[in-house]
């Protein structure tokens, strides 16, 4: 048996974090026209770090950041027991950029439950994604990502794990 591999630690979780950061400003600058929507559950946490670490670079306070519950949206949610989350986008997105934030991007059935899902709170100007970790030999859509914190190639077997500080006590991201 295999035993697990660090993809990202602590210090390389934040680099790649703050170069994510500097390329959503190359396209975005100020942001006035841009919103960052986190599908939850994990890809919530990354989507705050990018809006804080924004709000630091730019010194902006105004940066808007919601959550996105996709768990009726997914294609398979009659087959597996799934407790709903919270939404929280309190804000406009009608012809708005959008920027959404996930995790890992693995089949790319997420993702598309969350563009159904947007779609709920009106449609907006274009939408990016920006994914940590893109798993990038397993995709079952036509889905990728603009915005790419590390590609890892794995075999269907592995598992890609995001700890994140605020609820499993570090930041790191380990292949399983």
């Amino acid at each position: 048996m295999l035993h697990p591999r660090i993809i990202l630690d602590k210090k390389h979780l934040e680099i790649t974090i703050t170069r994510l950061c500097y390329q959503l400003i190359e396209v975005h600058n100020d942001f006035s026209h841009t919103v960052i929507i986190g599908l939850q559950p994990r890809g919530i946490f990354l989507a705050k770090r990018i809006q804080k670490k924004l709000q630091e670079i730019l010194n902006k306070k105004d940066i808007k950041c919601g959550s996105l519950d996709i768990t009726f949206y997914r294609d398979d949610f009659r087959q597996k027991e799934l407790v709903p989350n919270a939404t929280e986008i309190n804000f406009i997105i009608e012809n708005k950029n959008v920027i959404m934030v996930d995790d890992v991007l693995y089949t790319g059935r997420t993702i598309r439950a969350g563009l159904d899902a947007m779609l709920a709170f009106g449609r907006p100007n274009f939408v990016e994604l920006l994914v940590l970790i893109d798993r990038r030999l397993s995709r079952h859509l036509p889905i990728q990502a603009k915005y790419i914190g590390k590609t890892i190639d794995s075999i269907a077997s592995e598992k890609v794990k995001v700890d994140w500080k605020e609820v499993d006590g570090e930041d790191k991201v380990t292949l399983l």
